[in-house]
């Protein structure tokens, strides 16, 4: 359905539906505005179910047209048990969404998926943002995918893994001397000058929207019911606030019960202005950001009061995980379930761990933890806590056998 209205998610503000992510009366967030009565006639289970195996299954509820014979389109990723990882933290039931799964191994491919809808619509033949990583990586595969250029901007010296991820697709990535809220500024400034689609400048009011998939895709997993919590990343606050946003709309439509998820959200301590705030108890106020978590390395997030509000009408929480125990929590989803997962879900599997050393999810309860890029990107930050052991041997079996220690 064509979306004409944009309302700010702060003072509720209308705008029309261009090309605009910011709200000039008070700089919150924009949103589209649906017709909710003719979606509560249209969308039904069956039609859902009937769509296809990604994530423009939800065409209905999101701001843009799927294209026609999209290719390399994410989503319905899979939705993995985790015994183990369950059974070392103290939780009944660990389920990992593994959004590693997408065209560019992360869950970003679902919501440049719907900026480039959008930019389509409005005539936009360039692509551009500014990125930590996987959005670079995201952009930059679904221009080459579409046949419009790539220009991208990143706080200089991230991972090489992530730029090389970028520039194969045969994007122009300029590396921005300072952190991400430097290079932020700079793009906001360029956005008024070009008319190029900047996915998450003045697209992400339509870009946003595909973070609610996740929560879609979730409840139809576990056979149209929702976990009883969710463990999220947080960077802008976006995808969390998003995610809180899916279940509450399924909700409206009828298409699930009362019940709602609680959302536990995960910052590293070098750089948690959400979960600082959220502590104390106050409104979010930048930081400079100095984590190994780069991807969620934002010191001055767009949504993060947004993402406060959403643990606190959820019923959960938000956590500062230790920037020491990063690694240490990548390596321990590796070995537990079998999942390489970044930095990212080193944070977020930390904030598993602290909700459940708080008594605040336990033995009763079915958990989804996000795993929402992979460590192939971030290998780094697991150097020195892999346990197994690499050795180089001669082709002899004898000598083989003597080193297993087996006698023949």
């Amino acid at each position: 359905m064509p979306v004409e209205v944009l309302r700010c998610r702060v003072c509720e503000s209308e705008y029309p539906a261009v090309a605009n992510g910011i709200c000039v009366r008070c700089f919150g967030p924009l949103e589209p505005v649906y017709d909710w009565e003719a979606l509560a006639v249209t969308v039904t289970r069956a039609r859902i179910e009937a769509g296809p195996y990604s994530m423009w299954r939800y065409a209905d509820l999101l701001p843009a047209a799927p294209p026609e014979g999209a290719t390399s389109a994410p989503g319905w990723t899979p939705l993995v048990a985790a015994p183990r990882l369950a059974s070392l933290v103290g939780v009944g039931e660990v389920l990992l969404k593994l959004d590693t799964a997408n065209p560019t191994h992360s869950f970003k491919d679902r919501v440049v998926a719907v900026a480039a809808a959008k930019a389509r619509e409005f005539g936009l033949e360039t692509l551009s943002c500014t990125s930590t990583g996987n959005l670079a990586n995201a952009v930059a595969a679904r221009a080459a995918a579409e046949g419009i250029p790539a220009v991208i901007f990143c706080p200089a010296g991230l991972e090489p893994e992530k730029m090389l991820a970028t520039t194969v697709y045969g994007a122009r990535v300029y590396g921005v001397r300072g952190s991400y809220d430097d290079c932020s500024r700079l793009v906001s400034e360029l956005a008024g000058e070009l008319e190029w689609g900047f996915v998450n400048v003045n697209l992400r009011s339509y870009y946003a929207e595909g973070s609610k998939t996740l929560a879609f895709e979730l409840v139809e997993q576990l056979g149209w019911e929702v976990p009883d919590a969710v463990i999220c990343p947080i960077a802008s606050g976006a995808l969390f606030s998003k995610l809180w946003q899916g279940f509450e709309q399924f909700g409206r439509l009828g298409l699930i019960g009362e019940a709602r998820p609680r959302l536990y959200g995960g910052q590293a301590e070098g750089c948690a202005p959400v979960a600082d705030a959220f502590a104390e108890e106050r409104r979010v106020s930048p930081v400079r950001p100095n984590s190994i978590a780069r991807s969620l390395a934002i010191g001055n997030p767009a949504d993060g009061d947004l993402a406060i509000a959403t643990a606190r009408a959820s019923g959960g929480s938000i956590h500062a995980v230790p920037e020491d125990e990063v690694g240490q929590n990548m390596a321990l989803l590796a070995e537990s379930a079998g999942v390489f997962g970044e930095t990212a879900a080193g944070v977020t599997v930390g904030a598993l761990r602290a909700a459940a050393a708080r008594g605040e999810i336990g033995p009763t309860d079915r958990v989804v933890v996000l795993v929402t890029g992979t460590g192939l990107k971030t290998p780094q930050a697991v150097e020195g806590e892999a346990t197994g052991t690499l050795l180089e041997i001669e082709a002899d079996l004898d000598a083989l056998l003597e080193e297993l220690g087996v006698t023949a």
